[in-house]
């Protein structure tokens, strides 16, 4: 007696008879594709001729912030990327690194990597970056506060606290955008991504 395939099992076979990659070809290719895009990624931030743009975006990223500060009643000034407190002298200075690129490149490689139109891929960057950027300004700004207050909390939270929740923070983003990838995707009946 033969057995009855499963309706996973129909709809994988009804995706290989319609040409889509198998569910397997499309890991193998996020697995091969995301590195690539990484290394990518990281290596533009190196070239010589962008480190101006770099700088250029972490600065104004430092002015915002010391003018939200100001806004809410705080002493702040800006001078290129260092934020001090002009009233109690502390400063501190944002590196390339703090300005939310670096966790902004690992979110576009992934994204980039996934198998989905150009469209869905550039409205997951767009509102992913976004998230990234504002997120960050907030953590310079409870930096700055921090640091004022006890420069050991300052380090804590600066190298581990706000380092774990960018890289929670940008898995999750990614996670939310494959699984509203994958939500029309269910109501169609066609294969999800696993």
């Amino acid at each position: 007696m033969a057995r009855k395939p499963s309706p996973s099992h129909t709809r994988v076979v009804q995706a290989e008879e319609a040409g889509a990659p198998s569910p397997k070809n499309r890991m193998l290719r996020f697995l091969v594709l995301f590195p690539i895009f990484l290394a990518v990624g990281f290596c533009g931030l190196l070239i010589p001729f962008l480190h101006p743009v770099v700088t250029g975006f972490t600065r104004g990223l430092v002015e915002i912030s010391a003018m939200v500060i100001r806004l809410f009643g705080g002493s702040a000034a800006a001078h290129q990327v260092v934020l001090q407190n002009p009233s109690n002298g502390f400063a501190m200075e944002v590196l390339d690194g703090c300005n939310g690129d670096d966790v902004a490149v690992l979110l576009w490689a992934a994204i980039l990597a996934y198998p989905a139109s150009w469209f869905e891929k550039g409205k997951g960057l767009l509102a992913g970056t976004a998230t990234i950027y504002v997120i960050n300004f907030l953590r310079i700004i409870s930096l700055f506060y921090l640091g004022q207050y006890d420069r050991q909390w300052f380090d804590f939270a600066h190298l581990y606290v706000w380092e774990s929740v960018f890289v929670l923070l940008t898995l999750t983003i990614f996670w939310m955008w494959v699984r509203r990838m994958a939500a029309p995707r269910r109501r169609e009946g066609s294969v999800v991504p696993r």
